[in-house]
């Protein structure tokens, strides 16, 4: 069989919190899931509801590494991106990935399968779980266009990134189709999941 790189996880104390069915102080160091999908998603929703389910955990917001480039920027779904776009994912993953030396990590952030390689590679030993959030095309275009306080609301942009998660050559156990269940119960579902490796990306 295939070694999968898989860090040591460390047990940790476990107890009880005031709400039901959450534990904290439940996290094994070393896991880190890439909680992605194209636009309107619900990515940053469900990683919001995911990082608390496990403690100690870091939310490691991939929009903020490409917001990093002040001068020069390309806007990172043209074709010329690519280099550009390919470093900023590896220095977001070598720092989400040190992060799993001390917590549970989820890296909200648009990581297509195509740039999965390069995201594991760089970051390293870290026991690394991959889910793709696919809802229906619709609720994808009506989120963007309804949401306040984002900086992208570019439907075209929105649904040309649909079709390339959506055609991608990915597991079927990476996704998730679910559109109207609420952020914190996709979270606890992915959480439960996470327990039996259903999402864990496989090295080869």
């Amino acid at each position: 069989m295939p070694q999968l790189g898989i860090a040591s996880t460390v047990a940790v104390s476990i107890r009880l919190a005031a709400g039901p069915g959450l534990i904290l102080h439940n996290a094994a160091v070393g896991e880190l899931i890439v909680v992605t999908g194209p636009p309107g998603a619900g990515k940053s929703s469900v990683s919001e509801e995911l990082v608390k389910r496990r403690k100690p955990s870091a939310l490691v917001p991939g929009d903020g590494f490409f917001a990093m480039i002040k001068q020069g920027y390309i806007l990172p779904w043209l074709p010329q991106a690519r280099r550009q776009n390919t470093v900023i994912i590896e220095a977001a993953a070598a720092a989400a990935g040190r992060l799993c030396d001390i917590c549970f990590v989820v890296y909200d952030g648009v990581v297509g399968p195509w740039y999965l390689p390069a995201f594991a590679r760089s970051a390293r030993s870290a026991d690394l779980h991959y889910v793709v959030l696919l809802p229906p095309l619709e609720i994808c275009l009506e989120r963007v266009r309804t949401r306040v306080d984002h900086g992208f609301s570019d439907l075209s942009i929105t649904h040309d990134m649909y079709e390339q998660f959506s055609n991608a050559d990915v597991d079927a156990r990476h996704v998730i189709t679910e559109s109207h269940g609420q952020p914190a119960r996709l979270a606890e579902h992915i959480d439960q999941e996470l327990n039996d490796g259903t999402f864990r990306h496989q090295r080869f």
